[in-house]
């Protein structure tokens, strides 16, 4: 899978790029690539937002700095990009990110992630540039990098070599294997502490009994949730 994030802060990814699921998902062919899009204005001094139109506060990307960001790195007019990969802007107000659009983006061979700042995006970003929107809620964040790691989390631990045990993504919240539902409850030792005990049935060694009161547990959060 190729990833590029187009971003004003490339240097945050850092710690993200360490976390032992991620090394693994590059050390299995997965390739990220963070672009500053400031590298690529076309503006004097850096620019690359401006004042909106018909007034209010904040400022807007530019939609001519995110062509040029597009066309460099891509060597194509960025409206033609959709074509050839899923382009997403992370916006309060888009997709909101759930399993079935992590399991659509798990299978694309090249997503690019176009991180918004200040008030956001010129509309004409999205309706030109992008093939998708995405959000991870209904909420203002001070810009998309923290919704881009939040999405390549969920998305990199899906592909092959990520996780330790592959099986980890198999049987967890909201997976096909629950019927979409949140995962049961996890005890471990000690069995016994400060009186709160662990289910019996956990400790029983029967296997059939331990599946059906998991299935149960995972029906009873879905009914909560």
């Amino acid at each position: 899978m190729d990833i590029d994030i187009f971003t004003l802060f490339p240097e945050w990814f850092a710690w993200f790029s360490e976390q032992r699921h991620v090394r693994n998902a590059l050390a299995a062919g997965t390739n990220i690539e963070y672009v500053n899009f400031r590298d690529h204005t076309p503006l004097s001094g850096g620019q690359v937002d401006d004042t909106p139109f018909g007034g209010g506060a904040g400022m807007v990307l530019r939609v001519d700095v995110m062509d040029s960001a597009l066309r460099e790195h891509y060597g194509i007019d960025p409206v033609e990009l959709p074509r050839k990969r899923r382009v997403i802007a992370l916006v309060p107000g888009g997709r909101q990110l759930d399993e079935d659009y992590v399991q659509e983006l798990a299978v694309e061979p090249a997503v690019t992630l176009l991180c918004g700042r200040y008030e956001g995006f010129d509309e004409r970003i999205v309706e030109h540039f992008c093939s998708d929107t995405l959000s991870i809620g209904r909420y203002v964040l001070a810009g998309g990098e923290l919704a881009a790691m939040v999405m390549c989390d969920t998305v990199l631990r899906k592909l092959p070599g990520a996780l330790g045990d592959a099986s980890s993504a198999v049987e967890e919240s909201f997976s096909a294997a629950l019927e979409g539902r949140p995962e049961y409850p996890h005890y471990t030792r000690p069995a016994d502490y400060r009186g709160w005990q662990v289910p019996e049935v956990l400790l029983s060694g029967h296997h059939e009994r331990i599946r059906e009161w998991r299935a149960q547990c995972s029906r009873e959060r879905g009914l909560a949730g």
